[in-house]
């Protein structure tokens, strides 16, 4: 059977054969489970590039850790590999020809973890924890972008231990995203910078914010032609903007809307509002998958600006998301986010990776 491959017939999966006598709702959805999921928050996933074989999964957790697994086209998953930061894991991404992972923490360093041989080694230092790492591939160099609490965004060879370059940041950096020739980056305070990578990176424009409240993730999207367009910026208010670099009506084409909050639109009741902790942009349809401290993914098409599908609720957040390349595959993680704060934390509670079938669900729903 198989369950990521391209003529995938399956529908939900992972299902248990005896059914269950609890109710259980740790996987609504009933995705299939990442087998030795990390004994801590997950706070950050990402598949492998197209240039590899296969699908390997990357997660950084607040155990310290970052974990490799394969994912079978029939779904079972291998745990490979592991390595070890002395502070959480807050950032992952692979180098282009999948050779390399990097990752970012809280022990204000960002290492290279070499898969081949299985050694990981500094490559990256701030004055405070590493929030964000991204992998450049540019023409002319390649590098590591690394932003932090420290207000600095850093760019680094990987074989030298000082920068090639430094940016100074107007606050601390909370997000960032990076396909070539463009960078965006989300601070405190609600700062917004879009950099441009050509020849070297530099500072490309400021954009006021189009969120009234703290910034949690971003993700860039592309236009027709494969090029980097606009990016969509999800808060802790449960509202995600689409905004475009340079858009022919700007007040028309960019726009706001809400996400991850309870009680439907019913003004009469108050509604419980959830951050959007992750945006994920389908590789092939360019439709995209947030996912909240609601517990809850969504899937949307921006274009048409119409909601695909909101899962069940599961019994935590979710706390990170990713596709694979080609699309076949979402992953998400569900695990503690403290946005409630340290009362309802439970050590009890298990960390989980869930895999899901996304070929079908992300297709925009008018393109027959």
């Amino acid at each position: 059977m198989s369950l990521f491959g391209t003529t995938s017939g399956f529908g939900t999966g992972g299902t248990s054969m005896f059914g269950s006598t609890t109710t259980d709702n740790h996987n609504p959805m009933k995705d299939i489970e990442v087998t030795s999921s990390p004994d801590d928050s997950i706070g950050c996933l990402s598949f492998s590039p197209p240039t590899l074989p296969g699908n390997f999964l990357i997660a950084g957790s607040w155990a310290n850790d970052v974990r490799c697994w394969e994912v079978q086209d029939s779904g079972q998953t291998i745990p490979k590999a592991q390595q070890m930061h002395t502070g959480p894991v807050l950032d992952v991404c692979w180098s282009d020809d999948g050779s390399k992972v990097f990752t970012a923490s809280c022990d204000k360093t960002a290492k290279m973890w070499d898969l081949n041989s299985n050694q990981a080694i500094q490559i990256a230092q701030h004055d405070a924890p590493v929030k964000t790492i991204h992998w450049i591939k540019a023409p002319n160099y390649s590098c590591v972008m690394t932003g932090s609490w420290d207000k600095t965004l850093k760019f680094w060879d990987t074989r030298s231990s000082n920068p090639m370059m430094v940016l100074q940041l107007p606050e601390r950096c909370y997000c960032a995203d990076v396909i070539y020739p463009m960078a965006v980056v989300a601070t405190a305070e609600r700062g917004l910078i879009v950099y441009q990578l050509e020849n070297q990176p530099s500072e490309f424009r400021r954009i006021e914010s189009p969120l009234k409240h703290q910034h949690r993730c971003v993700a860039i999207f592309r236009d027709k032609q494969n090029k980097p367009t606009g990016f969509a910026l999800g808060s802790i208010e449960g509202r995600v903007a689409i905004h475009y670099i340079n858009p022919p009506n700007p007040a028309k084409d960019n726009f706001t809307f809400k996400c991850h909050r309870s009680n439907g639109t019913n003004t009469s009741a108050p509604q419980d509002i959830y951050a959007v902790n992750g945006i994920a942009f389908h590789p092939v349809h360019g439709t995209l998958a947030t996912v909240g401290s609601d517990g809850r993914f969504s899937f949307w098409d921006k274009d048409a600006r119409t909601k695909l599908k909101t899962s069940e609720q599961l019994d935590q957040p979710i706390s990170a998301c990713c596709f694979n390349h080609n699309g076949n595959i979402f992953a998400y993680a569900s695990s503690y986010d403290w946005s409630k704060g340290h009362e309802f934390y439970n050590p009890q509670k298990k960390n989980y990776i869930f895999l899901r079938n996304a070929a079908e669900e992300l297709k925009p729903r008018n393109k027959k």
